[in-house]
């Protein structure tokens, strides 16, 4: 990286600008950024009892603990799910983001859970949730194509949580097959693609389409290794594919993309709220 930092700043200020399209996609480093934090003080203040209980070292592994029954299960998840979903609000940065976005011609891909961006006021035709959402609940097994909302039946599970376990009753039952129920997240096969993700992902695929030979910004907000298929390698080829595109990227670790596009990659390691924050200055600048 030979441009100092402000170079670099005043070159993304003046893509955003000046494109015709801007293409958002944002990882978990997003969240991370704006404090939804997997792990340290927001884990260990919220989840003493399973940490006691199971050994738990953080909310990302902890997603994979095989609990022995459904009461283990759900007591944790509902504690889960309300953390990072109904109980944070919408998170500044979030905020400022999408008024980054709402001047331009723009579309959100993500596969963050949490809700932040509809909690910030995204239209929902210029969003794409690819993973799922923590708000909803599916059969396990996928044996249908419904999604279910659990704000009050998760808030349920927490009132009445003991000894990390829910009662018998209020574990939550597929209504067509009987079967158990999962959380909407992508971790196997069973994942529950609705029509809502289906319309989603017609609008992404369109106004993808239309940012063919047009200037565009494609701008990456901590999108690491975990699932690069959906992000991180398209947006790469994209910008490959169109010599009217800028990739900008922020991210802490793993700056470095296809050799192709260096000179067409603005890249950004340092805070991700300052460096938006000093983005957004310097695009309403007179001297961008």
């Amino acid at each position: 990286m030979n441009e100092g930092y402000d170079e670099r700043i005043v070159r993304a200020a003046g893509a955003i600008k000046n494109t015709e399209k801007l293409v958002i996609g944002a990882g978990a480093g997003l969240s991370a950024a704006a404090g939804i934090e997997y792990n340290g003080k927001r884990f260990t203040d919220n989840f003493k009892p399973f940490i006691e209980k199971y050994g738990m070292k953080d909310l990302y592994t902890s997603s994979f603990y095989p609990f022995r029954t459904q009461e283990e299960k759900w007591a944790y998840w509902a504690k889960h799910i309300s953390l990072n979903l109904f109980e944070t609000p919408v998170k500044q940065l979030y905020i400022e983001l999408m008024e980054l976005a709402s001047s331009k011609d723009y579309f959100v891909i993500t596969t963050n859970v949490e809700g932040q961006f509809t909690k910030a006021g995204i239209e929902k035709s210029r969003f794409f949730e690819v993973q799922g959402n923590y708000g909803y609940l599916q059969c396990e097994k996928g044996c249908h194509d419904s999604l279910y909302y659990n704000e009050e039946l998760v808030a349920q599970m927490i009132s009445e949580t003991c000894d990390c376990r829910i009662p018998s009753s209020l574990v939550p039952k597929c209504p067509v097959c009987g079967g158990k129920m999962d959380t909407n997240l992508r971790k196997d096969n069973h994942f529950v693609q609705d029509n809502n993700w289906y319309n989603s992902e017609d609008n992404y695929r369109k106004f993808i389409a239309r940012t063919e030979g047009k200037s565009t910004v494609f701008l990456e907000l901590g999108v690491g290794y975990n699932t690069p298929g959906i992000i991180r390698f398209p947006f790469e080829a994209m910008v490959r594919n169109n010599p009217g595109s800028i990739l900008i990227r922020l991210n802490k670790e793993d700056l470095a993309g296809m050799p192709e596009n260096i000179g067409s990659t603005i890249a950004f390691d340092e805070d991700m709220t300052t460096v938006l924050n000093d983005i957004m200055i310097n695009s309403i600048s007179n001297t961008v």
